[in-house]
């Protein structure tokens, strides 16, 4: 049998070795044993090979007259190269007839096998049939799995005549070892190509291997190598499939296949759970910063809604751009309030204040954008902000160019199908869908924080997703595992000049809160350096109202609307169309006329009181009452539903919170009854949920809750008794519904510190925050 090999490189060395460094690779080559999956049988002929090697070589004749025939091939390449080829193909091409004959093979195997044959140009030697496994395991020693898989595989078809005649030995055991070898060659391939950059197929290579150690039921732990090396692999060959032209619609979808099994298996984004690719949350966060751009919007979309529903916190926020980048550039403003809706949620626990003032930007509640900005603890957007409106006098010139400039360098590049496409809010508000939707939109506040206002503070609160504070994230360069070295963790490198990077004077990207069991990282999102001073300036006079045919920019047109808004009450009933001015009067004059009536029957009986009485008199006398009246005490005014009178116990906590939690939900729910407000909560709460709850009836937005409620204890001011805390463990089911479609849903499990207040005799809330 022929087989394309030299003693050489059986044994590791140069044609130039001397005697010494001959015998010396020969003992570290006996020395250094295969795996001790391998039988004796594959050992043996192994070591068979090494001596013969040797002991040619080691011959001074054998070894001039083998050199000569090793030269002769390597280097004549002209005409004697031609008639060696000619003859070595026709002695290979006989010899692996009757070899694939034996092995039970049929035609077009027969054609595989000849493209495994030595080329002519190729040393080779003539090895023994029982030599045969020994062989596959010096080829797979030296590199050559492509070589070993062509000529290993065609053995281990079903119905393989030569193994089980025994023409290699024993069949219990040449089997084994040649599906031990080719499962390598696949398995060191497969990390070959993955060093490569050819992720694809480096799975396509493991899962090869992998199949066909399944199919024969052998050595799990090899499969088990495999398995770990397909799971590290994974976030690479995402990568590798999504970033395929969006033609290749079959393999992009394999991509988010795989995509959706690592989240299941994590848990969500930000889970803590194992998928085994051995990428931290950190990790992890960078990975998927990096694959977004090469998904498109609604792709992001689709997969970042679903991930929000878990709930994850991380997931909301990247649906918030989501929602921000379609509606502004399919000019969609419906999705843009629903970003906003889903904003609520993160507002909780983190100050996302600057991202729901871009939202009432493009609302045009300008109003709101503004009592936004005075929120946010964002310091440099701020005084990017403040530096671009120092000749207006609010801050919507600023906040027009910074909204402009987030969305075109932080926002569209990370979506494949808007990475090209260009901001220009001009065109946005002049576009009629867009008006016609915003004139229809009320324009004031829309929602506020359902737990705690969010206030600034010095340092890095815990539980939060941190900015990069103006760098780039850490780089984690690929470390697939090698042939050598074994599996190892695979961290992934963000690509250079990714958007996600922040600049000198670059805004803290936007924050989410964490799950408190999850550990601080970081999430680049949304980084907005300053543009160029020229720029700036430019920016600033189109927006200032000095540029444009009419002599009025955007920042015009919003004041106009802000003093618009602020003139709509007194002006309610002259904007009434004519139907609703006509009914309005029409009540009029009907409510006059009962109001007439209503006198005329209270004059007729005064008049019948005073005039003489008819008919026979009672008998009345001054020293006593014409009828006995008991004595009756006064009864007590009722008290507010929801109230609690009295000492503040465990249990009269326990009702007064959970009448504020009843409270909470018919407020906001579909029938909007705000005024239980009153029953329960005081100042300064009862202001918050009020605007709350009335804006979401006249946005035509509810929610629905579900709590479940425990009190943990109490605490009366030592030095106030009309004082006190509560701490609570609430568990929340809610589901916010916009028009009626649902938009989100949570469910969340908070402790929290509601602080009462007496007032009145009645104990009411005042305030409360999560408890961390």
């Amino acid at each position: 049998m022929l087989i394309p090999l030299d003693y050489y490189r059986i044994l590791g060395l140069p044609i130039q070795a001397t005697a010494e460094q001959l015998q010396q690779a020969h003992r570290d080559r006996t020395l250094q044993l295969p795996r001790r999956e391998y039988s004796e049988v594959a050992i043996v002929a192994r070591k068979q090979l090494l001596d013969e090697a040797c002991a040619v070589l080691s011959d001074s004749e054998g070894r001039k007259a083998y050199d000569a025939s090793f030269l002769a091939k390597t280097y004549d390449r002209e005409s004697e190269a031609a008639q060696e080829a000619k003859h070595q193909r026709s002695k290979t091409s006989a010899g692996t007839a009757t070899f694939l004959q034996d092995a039970g093979e049929t035609a077009p195997a027969e054609s595989k096998a000849l493209e495994a044959a030595p080329d002519p140009h190729t040393p080779s030697i003539e090895i023994d049939d029982n030599q045969f496994v020994g062989a596959l395991l010096i080829l797979q020693e030296l590199g050559e799995y492509e070589l070993v898989q062509k000529l290993g595989r065609p053995y281990l078809n079903n119905g393989s005549i030569a193994i089980a005649e025994g023409r290699f030995g024993d069949p219990q055991l040449v089997r084994p070892d040649i599906v031990l070898t080719v499962s390598l060659a696949c398995l060191e391939l497969g990390r070959e190509q993955w060093q490569q950059g050819q992720y694809e197929n480096a799975a396509k290579s493991l899962e090869a291997g992998q199949e066909l150690l399944l199919r024969e039921s052998l050595f799990a732990s090899v499969r088990g190598e495999m398995q770990a090396d397909i799971y590290k692999l994974r976030p690479y060959n995402i990568l590798e499939l999504l970033s395929l032209p969006e033609e290749k619609v079959a393999e992009r979808r394999k991509g988010l296949e795989i995509l959706r099994e690592m989240l299941q298996e994590r848990g969500g984004i930000d889970g803590s759970g194992d998928d085994r690719s051995g990428l931290g949350i950190e990790d992890f966060l960078r990975f998927v910063q990096q694959m977004r751009k090469h998904l498109t919007s609604s792709e992001q979309q689709a997969l970042f809604e679903a991930e929000a529903g878990r709930p994850s916190a991380v997931a909301t926020y990247l649906s918030v751009y989501t929602l921000l980048a379609q509606g502004f550039a399919a000019r969609q403003p419906s999705m843009i309030r629903r970003a906003k809706l889903m904003l609520m949620q993160l507002g909780r626990r983190q100050d996302v204040h600057l991202e729901k003032a871009v939202c009432s930007l493009l609302l045009g509640q300008t109003e709101e954008a503004s009592r936004a900005l005075e929120l946010s603890s964002e310091k440099e957007p701020l005084a990017f902000i403040r530096e671009h409106s120092q000749d207006s006098p609010d801050l919507l010139p600023g906040l027009c160019l910074y909204a402009e400039h987030w969305l075109q360098e932080e926002v569209f590049p990370h979506f494949r199908d808007l990475a090209n496409e260009s901001v220009s809010l001009k065109d946005y508000f002049a576009d009629p869908k867009v008006q016609a939707y915003l004139e229809a939109l009320p324009q004031d506040a829309e929602t506020a924080n359902e737990w705690v206002v969010v206030q600034p503070r010095a340092g890095k609160p815990p539980g939060r997703l941190q900015p990069t504070a103006g760098r780039s994230p850490a780089a984690i360069p690929p470390q697939p595992p090698t042939a050598k070295q074994g599996a190892s963790t695979v961290t992934l490198t963000p690509v250079p000049g990714d958007a996600s990077t922040a600049a000198s004077g670059a805004k803290s990207q936007g924050t989410v809160a964490a799950p408190s069991a999850v550990a601080p990282v970081s999430l680049p999102i949304a980084t907005v350096p300053h543009p160029a001073e020229s720029t700036s300036k430019h920016r600033r006079r189109q927006y200032s109202g000095r540029s444009g045919a009419s002599g009025k920019g955007l920042k015009g047109d919003f004041a106009d609307r802000a003093r618009t808004k602020a003139a709509e009450i007194t002006a309610q009933v002259k904007s009434m169309p004519p139907n609703r001015l006509a009914l309005f009067l029409v009540a009029g004059v009907l409510s006059l006329l009962l109001l007439w009536l209503i006198l005329s029957l209270l004059a007729s009986a005064m008049q019948a009181l005073s005039g003489p009485l008819q008919g026979e008199q009672a008998l009345v006398r001054l020293e006593e009452p014409p009828l006995e009246i008991p004595a009756v005490a006064p009864a007590p005014e009722p008290s507010a539903a929801g109230a609690v009178s009295g000492e503040i116990t465990e249990v009269a906590a326990k009702d007064l919170v959970q009448s504020w939690l009843s409270a909470k939900a018919a407020a906001l729910g579909p029938n909007h009854a705000v005024e239980e407000l009153k029953q329960v909560l005081t100042e300064p709460a009862l202001s918050r949920w009020q605007l709350m709850a009335e804006a979401q009836q006249r946005n035509n937005a509810h929610q629905r809750y579900v709590h479940k409620l425990e009190v943990n204890g109490v605490t009366t001011n030592p030095t106030n008794p009309d004082r006190a805390q509560v701490e609570a463990q609430v568990s929340e089911k809610a589901e916010v519904f916009d028009r009626s479609q649902l938009v989100s849903s949570r469910n969340e499990n908070l402790r929290v510190r509601y602080d009462l207040i007496r007032q009145e005799g009645q104990w009411r809330i005042m305030d409360w925050q999560v408890i961390k």
